[in-house]
């Protein structure tokens, strides 16, 4: 345990960003897991659009670096297109 009050402070903060980065993750691999679940159904457009939007936010928050959600989107993208030929 830290003895110096700003890396108290500093540990408080990292723990609560963590706990929000691992929510952020999670939720990720969830709408990538309904995006698959969806292929071929009438929901698989939108499914595709929340994905992309939660990986674009995900990114922009700094949760995932931008070429990480590049390429994400990249292999998500193929990935349906060859499941769906």
């Amino acid at each position: 345990m830290a003895n110096i009050k700003s890396q108290i402070k500093r540990n408080r903060q990292n723990e609560k960003r963590r706990l929000r980065n691992r929510a952020v993750r999670s939720e990720l691999r969830t709408r990538e897991k309904a995006l698959l679940a969806a292929v071929g159904t009438d929901g698989e457009a939108e499914a595709l659009r929340q994905t992309i939007k939660r990986i674009d936010k995900a990114a922009a928050k700094g949760v995932i670096h931008k070429n990480a959600a590049a390429r994400k989107k990249s292999r998500l993208a193929a990935r349906i297109a060859s499941l769906t030929a």
